[in-house]
Parts: C-alpha cells; structure tokens; sequence
C-alpha cells in the first residue's frame, strides 16, 4: 500500500519538494545565523557599555541593528508578495529610523526579536509537520494469494477484485474484502476506535488495515490497495493537512491597522513640521515591541504552562486558536473512555460458586489467553488480590473461548453455547443486563454447567464529567461525541456527561467530514486517540491527541499532545490558553495605547527621538512584565494537594477497587430474595452483613475521619458535605440490614413481611454505593496524578 501511495506522486511534484526542502533549508540556515549574529552584537555592547566603551558599544549594537535590516526587508517583501501584511513592516522602518537618529541599542533589541521570533516561527513549523510515516508503516506491502492449492506472496499493487488472500494470526488485511469460509476474529480499533474484538462470518465483509485476533482464515478481495479503507485514511489525512488554511495570528490583526496608522501619523508629522527628524521620532516610539514582544513572551509563557501540566502544545499559533476555541469534538474510546475493557460486574448462578470464585476460576483459566476480555478478567482478579490457580490442558478456539483445566474441573470461558431460550432465568437476567448497560458478557461453565458470567465494558475516565464541566466553564458551548461504537452505549455515556450531540457508528470519513462542518460554524477542537482519528485531527482548528497511550499518526497529526493518559490535561491546557490569550491582548492594547500617546507627543515635537527611544523602552519594559504574568498560576487556581492528602486518595481508590466484589454480592443477595427466602437466602444476607462490618463500614469510617479532613484543607468544607450525607445514609441501610437479620433469628428464619424492605435495603444500599463510588472518583481521586 505504500508503493500504491506513493506512486500518486509523479516526478515534478518530488523536484518541487526537493526544490523547496533546500530552499527551506537556507532560509533557516540564515535565520539562525542572523539569531547569533544579533544576540551576539547586543551582549558585546551590553558588555562594552558595562566596562565603561560607550562608543564601542554604540558600534555593537550599529552592526547588529544594520545586519538584521536586510533579512528583514527579504522578509516583507516575501510576505507581500503573498499578499500579507504584519508587523515586520513597522520592524523594518523603526530599524532603519534607529540607524538614522543613532538610537542603535533599540535596533539591536529589535533585531533580535525579529530573529528569535522568525528561528521560533520556523522551528514550530518543522515539528507541525503532518508526517504520516506511522500511517504507511502499518500498511502491508505484500499479501499471500492463494492460486489453486499454491500460495504465493505478491506486491500488494498486484491484488485485484477476486483474488483469495489468506490472513494469518497478527496480520493485517490487505485489501477490503469478503470473508471465504471459516470466521474471521477481527481488532477493528485502528479503524473504529473500539478495543471489543469482533466476528465476521462467510460472506461478511471485512476493511483493509484491521488486524486478525483470530485464526487464519481467507478473504475474497474486493477492491484494489489504492481503493481500499485503510488507503482512504492516509489520502484524506494528507488531504486535511493540506487543506486547512493558515491561521491568522493575533499580533498580525493588530498590525492590521497599527501599522496604516503609526505610517499616517509619522507622514503627518512630517508633512506638519517639514522635519525628517520628528517623523523619524515617530516611527521610533511607534516600534511595535509589544506585539513583537509582548505578545510572544504571553503565548510563549503559556506554552510553558502547559507543558508543565502535560499538555504539548506545538506553536503559539495552536495556543491561540484554542483559546478562541467554541466547539469540541471528541472521541470516546481512550479518549473520555478508559480505551480497554473493564469487569463491570461477576454473577455466580443460584446455589453455585460466589462472584469472587467465578472471578477466580475464569482468570486462573484466562491467564494463558491473549484476548482482550482475558486481559481485563485477569487484571481484575489481581487487583481483588485472588489467588489464581494454573490451568492445564487449555484449548482456545478465537471466537468462541477458552478451554481447560483448572483444580481438577473442565472450564469454559467464553460463550455458552446454549440456545437463548435454553437459558437459566438467572442467565437470561443476566443477558438483559448486558443489554442494558451496553456490557460484553462472559460466560463460567464448569464441568458442563453453566456457572456464572462476568459483564465487561469500557468504563469513563474518573477525570471526564468534571473536565467536561470544566471545557463549558472554559468557554466552549457546544459538545460533540463521536465513536465508531454502537448507539446505546454511546448515548449512555453522551447522557451521564451532558453532551449536546452523540454520533455513533462512524467512520474516518464521517468524522473528517462532521470536523470541517464543525469548523465552518466556530473555531473547533478535535480531540482523539487512534490512527482513525488522525484525518479528523489534522482537520480540526484545533487537533489534540491522546500521546501516552494513543498511536503515533494522532501525535504527529494533531497541534496538542497530551503527554499524561488524563482528558483534564485539555481542560487545564484551555484554562491557560484562555488566560495567556487574554493576557497577550491586554499587554499588546495596553503598549498599543501608550505607544499612541508618545506618538501624539513626538508628532507635536514634545518628544525627540533619543527620549522616545528611551520611553518606548519604558514602554516594553512595562508590556513584558505585565506578559509574564501567564507565567504564574490563575488567581483563585487552588493549590495543589499535599503529599499526605495524595497518598490517602490513592489508598482509598485501592480499597474502592478490593470493595467491588462486595457490591457485586450486595447485588446478588438482593436478587437471590426474588426466588427464595430460605435458608439459603439468609445465609447470602448474613454473609452481606459480614462484608458491610468488616469491610464496607470501616472503609467508609476511615474515608470520614482521614481522607476527607485532609480535602477540606485544601478544597474547603463544603466539598465534602454532601458526601459525608452519602455515609450516613450507608450506615443507616447496614444497620436496617442488620435488623433484620437479628428478627429472623428471633423468629426462627425470614418472615415474608421482611423480604420488600430487606430487598429495597439490599438494593438501595447497591446504588448509593455506586454512586457513592462514582462521585468519590471523579471528584477528589481524579484530583491525583
């Protein structure tokens, strides 16, 4: 596919390339030269003047001033050419009136900014280019065509409609095709976004660039290497790289008309007077230092910020548009997502083994699988710290599950093989779970019965709603979720996060062609992690990107790349960007207006121009103290939590993570009470009471008397009130329980008048503890790296 990609590209257009590498090659060779040159003319004058050389001095800072003028002027007769205008022209002519009246300390300081800002410029350049190298490296090149009985590996030009290919396990499909025979276990994430494998059967069609999870099987091909999915990809990210215009910056819109008028007023100065010399003292204190320094020194402190807070930002420019930003779209997988499957809940069968020991017994058989779902089961079981066991005789089949052995019972993990209408009542309640809440469900059989199940879903980020909540406060006003997932889980997710719009089932064109309509209306953010993502990204106003766990072609397409596996580092990157913007326009308007007033006074001859060099000295000074500001924190930007306050959060997320298998079995006992109310059901419920006095009450106990008082030296009281209202009503409920359970003992077992309140206890204890747990998560252990 690369070959295929690459042989768009006729002859010419790769001199042209070459042509402009070397042409952009000297310009940045002569921009750092003219760096050195400069910086080094302003420090042997600054040291000359020191020592007491004023005339040497004065000679440093002359050459410096004169060696930036031409490139200077190169510079403005290049931009005009392209039929731009900015503040370089104002550069040219004060360097030129600092040449005229002798003020050369002032041309060397403008001399150098224009170098650095030029060298800066560049270099941001270099780095945002749309390099798309990952994009064709994971592309085959070659694919084995069968031909009768033989197999032969040909170049991937060579593939046409109808030829069988033949994929093995790892391997990517070539081209689109069609299923043969046998079904295909497809990972489509590099497409769709999603982890969940899935299963294509014969005559089903499959996408060039997904990766076999399964077997081998065969595919009939259907369309070319050029015209296949994954070709589409690299062509609409090159595409959208290249369409998207060029930005505006903000230092350029205020030269708009600064410049028309600082020329106006030293003509009129000129045409009043008859003197060169008051024009000149003019154009002096009209040097526009603070957009070309206090505006760069803003953005650029805000650059800092943010790479301090794991945000990446690649150039002032992307800092800029996202403080305008007003709309965001966003993926959902490993973007607001975690991007890897979850254990939701374990369900041991009536009368069978616990959730704990169904948990137990498919990790133990899981471990030796590569699946994904495995992976989380396995994953989930370590962190309950349950003793796995190692199985033996194992047998997987991709797509249907895993066979084996395991303390001298025959499990299956996997599907149950079973009719839905053959289906235990407690399996069938388990699969309108599934349904509901938008979980892949695992099946337990062991020894030929079917044992319980285990509901996995990719679960949201701790960190999403309050980055969510804080994007809106931040100054965006309209949300857009897209995701190559299915409907119903996507609008859950659009629900519990108050988005303003979900689109689900979408691919990379969809998504491409939703960021530009998007674009259209107000400057938009595009956020994601996936190879599927990278058209959307580089099309965006503004692209971020997912780095610390997100494919390579993400990064390299998108301006922003967060650096920490956390979605708030978006909402801290607006926050500054928002700030830093703010800050450059107030500097830039405040220097604006000061610098008028010197003008009025050098146009009515108050102000000549060695004075007026010193003023707008004054002047820069005062810009660029007040730019640095965005280097420090917000007013109001609550302080970081102590050491011991994090230590404590990542305690008790610990004990949240151990404490699950206990709202898994509060549920359970919950509907064991529907079937019975026997002994074995006040057996559950005792057992209930055990896990609430040894477990659950303690850990909340602990919450209110150490974790919270740490918060509220920091957060304030009232951030935890409402919470320690949730702990009462957890205690009230355990108690309730334990009532109950003293009256059956009393009363010889479970009387029916028991049974409504005893099961509204058991479930209304269940939700408040999710709930509980949620809101812990998002609100104070999302606080901690």
């Amino acid at each position: 596919m690369e070959s295929t990609v690459a042989s768009e590209e006729d002859h010419g257009g790769r001199q042209d390339r070459q042509a402009l590498a070397r042409t952009g090659s000297g310009r940045r060779l002569t921009e750092s030269a003219l760096l050195v040159v400069t910086a080094g003319a302003l420090a042997g004058g600054g040291i000359a003047w020191v020592l007491g050389h004023r005339d040497t001095a004065d000679a440093c800072w002359a050459v410096g001033t004169a060696l930036a003028l031409p490139p200077a002027v190169a510079w403005v007769v290049g931009a005009l050419r392209r039929q731009r205008i900015g503040v370089d022209v104002i550069a040219v002519l004060a360097l030129a009136g600092t040449l005229a009246v002798g003020e050369y300390l002032a041309g060397a300081l403008i001399g150098l900014m224009l170098a650095t800002g030029r060298s800066l410029e560049a270099a941001a350049e270099q780095r945002a280019s749309r390099d798309l190298r990952s994009l064709l490296e994971h592309a085959p090149r070659s694919a084995r065509r069968r031909d009768g009985p033989d197999v032969a590996v040909v170049p991937l030009d060579e593939v046409a409609p109808g030829d069988v290919l033949i994929v093995g396990p790892g391997e990517v499909v070539p081209v689109d095709g069609v299923v043969v025979a046998d079904p295909a276990v497809l990972d489509e994430s590099v497409l769709t976004g999603e982890s969940a494998q899935v299963e294509r059967h014969a005559g089903e069609g499959v996408r060039s660039g997904v990766v076999n999870a399964g077997g081998v099987f065969e595919v009939s091909a259907t369309a070319t290497a050029a015209d296949s999915t994954y070709a589409e990809i690299v062509r609409l990210a090159r595409q959208a790289g290249a369409e998207r215009a060029p930005t505006v910056r903000l230092a350029e819109r205020y030269a708009a008309w600064f410049l028309p008028l600082s020329l106006a007023l030293a003509a009129l100065a000129w045409l009043v007077s008859g003197s060169a010399v008051r024009a000149v003292a003019v154009l002096v204190v009209a040097t526009p230092c603070p957009l070309l320094l206090a505006t760069p020194v803003a953005i650029v402190s805000g650059l800092s910020q943010c790479a301090r807070r794991g945000a990446v930002v690649r150039d002032g420019g992307a800092l800029e548009r996202l403080g305008r930003a007003r709309t965001l779209v966003i993926d959902k997988t490993g973007t607001l997502t975690v991007g890897r499957p979850r254990v939701l809940e374990v369900v041991g069968a009536p009368g069978g083994p616990s959730p704990g020991e169904v948990l137990r017994l498919a990790a133990s058989l899981d471990q030796v699988s590569a699946h994904v779902l495995a992976e989380a089961i396995v994953r989930e079981a370590r962190a309950r710290t349950l003793s796995l066991t190692s199985p033996h005789d194992v047998a997987e089949e991709p797509g249907r599950g895993i066979t084996g052995t395991v303390s001298g019972h025959r499990i299956v993990v996997g599907r149950t093989g079973l009719p839905p209408a053959d289906l235990p009542e407690w399996a069938c309640a388990v699969d309108n779970r599934a349904l509901l809440d938008g979980a892949a469900t695992v099946w337990l059989t062991v020894d030929g019965v079917l044992c319980g199940a285990l509901l996995l879903r990719d679960p949201l980020r701790h960190d999403a709603p309050r980055t969510i909540r804080r994007l809106r406060t931040a100054g965006l006003n309209r949300l857009l979720m897209l995701t190559g997932d299915r409907p119903e889980p996507a609008r859950e997710v659009g629900a519990v996060l108050g988005l303003d719009e979900v689109r689900a089932g979408q691919l990379p064109a969809d998504k491409i062609a939703t960021v530009r309509e998007e674009s259209g209306r107000a400057v938009t953010v595009m956020v994601g992690d996936g190879v599927n993502d990278a058209p959307a990204l580089a099309a965006a106003d503004v692209g971020v990107a997912m780095g610390a766990r997100g494919s390579t072609s993400a990064s390299e397409a998108a301006d922003i790349v967060l650096t920490t596996d956390r979605v708030a580092r978006l909402a801290d990157a607006m926050e500054i960007a928002g700030r830093a913007r703010r800050i450059a326009v107030q500097s830039a308007a405040a220097g604006m207006t000061m610098s008028l007033v010197a003008m009025t006074a050098a146009l009515l001859g108050r102000l000549p121009p060695a004075p007026g060099a010193l003023l707008q000295e004054v002047i820069d000074m005062v810009v660029i103290l007040n730019a640095l500001r965005a280097l420090l924190p917000a007013p109001g930007t609550r302080p970081a939590l102590e050491p011991a306050a994090e230590s404590l959060i990542h305690r008790f997320a610990t004990e949240h993570d151990d404490l699950r298998d206990t709202l898994d079995a509060i549920r359970e006992a919950a509907g064991l009470l529907t079937t019975e109310s026997g002994p074995h059901a006040l057996s559950a419920v005792r057992e209930i009471n055990r896990l609430l006095t040894d477990r659950l009450l303690p850990h909340e106990h602990a919450e209110e008397h150490e974790l919270y008082p740490a918060l509220n030296r920091r957060l304030g009281p009232e951030a935890t009130d409402t919470m320690s209202r949730a702990h009462a009503e957890i205690e009230r409920l355990a108690q309730r329980i334990a009532t109950h359970i003293r009256l059956a003992d009393e009363q010889g077992g479970l009387r029916p008048e028991q049974l409504d309140d005893l099961r509204a206890s058991l479930y209304g204890l269940h939700t408040i503890l999710r709930l509980h747990f949620t809101q812990e998560e998002e609100s104070y252990f999302s606080l901690a790296p």
